[in-house]
C-alpha cells in the first residue's frame, strides 16, 4: 500500500489488486461512521482509493500504510436486481470466447452476484466484478460511436450498464430498462460502489 499526497487535503491510496481497493474503500466508510474519520469524500477505483478533505493527510498517510485492511468488505445487506433482455449484438462473439452456446453465455452472466467496484466513465456508470477470471473479455477491436442507454457490456473482468448513449468499445450482450442515472432521485445513481448487483432474464432475453 502506498499513499500519495493530492494538494493540501487529499490523499491517493495505491493498492495492489481492485479487491483491495474494495476492502479499503469499505475499511474507511466504516471509520467514518464510527466517527474515528473525518473526511470529505472516499472515492475509489480500479486499484487506488482517494480521501478528500482531510484535516492531515501526512498522519493519514503514515496510519494508512501501517495497518492491515480486512482480506474482505462487509457485503451490503439488499441486492439491486436489473431486469435484462439478453439480445446483444456481442453475445455470440462474448458466447465464443467462452466456448459456450450463447444461452449458456447468458445463463453464466445471469448466475453471477456482482459488487460495484466503482463507479466512473459517465454519471451513474460502475463497474462491476463477479465473473471470474476466465470469463474476461477483451475489448471491441473497433469501438462504436454509439452505445445504446441501458445496454449491458462486457469488458476485461468488469460488467457495465451503460446510463445514456455514448460511444464505448466494451461487448454489448444484453439490454436493460432500468435507469441507471436521475437527476430527480436521491441518490441520482442507482449504482454505488460496494452494492450486489443480479442481473435477472426477462422475457425476450
Amino acid at each position: 500500500m502506498r499513499a500519495l499526497p493530492v494538494g493540501d487535503e487529499a490523499l491517493l491510496v495505491e493498492v495492489a489488486s481492485a479487491a483491495e481497493a474494495q476492502a479499503l474503500h469499505a475499511e474507511l466508510l466504516r471509520r467514518r461512521a464510527a466517527g474515528a474519520l473525518t473526511v470529505r469524500e472516499i472515492v475509489p477505483a480500479a486499484r487506488t482509493v482517494l480521501l478528500d478533505g482531510l484535516a492531515d493527510p501526512a498522519r493519514w498517510a503514515a496510519e494508512l500504510t501501517t495497518t492491515r485492511v480486512p482480506e474482505a468488505p462487509p457485503r451490503a445487506r439488499e441486492v439491486i436486481e436489473l431486469p435484462v433482455r439478453y439480445d446483444g449484438p456481442d453475445l455470440g462473439a462474448v458466447a465464443g470466447h467462452w466456448g459456450v452456446t450463447e444461452r449458456e453465455a447468458a445463463r453464466v452472466h445471469a448466475g453471477t452476484e456482482f459488487t460495484v467496484a466503482f463507479c466512473g466513465f459517465t454519471p451513474g456508470f460502475g463497474y462491476l466484478t463477479g465473473l471470474p477470471d476466465r470469463y474476461d473479455v477483451p475489448r471491441r477491436a473497433t469501438p462504436r460511436t454509439a452505445v445504446p442507454a441501458g445496454a449491458v457490456a462486457l469488458a476485461g473482468p468488469y460488467t457495465g450498464v451503460y446510463p445514456r448513449s455514448s460511444p464505448g468499445g466494451w461487448q454489448l450482450i444484453g439490454t436493460t430498462d432500468a435507469v441507471l442515472w436521475d437527476h430527480a432521485r436521491v441518490p441520482a445513481a442507482l449504482l454505488a460502489p460496494g452494492a450486489r448487483v443480479r442481473f435477472v432474464p426477462v422475457e425476450g432475453g
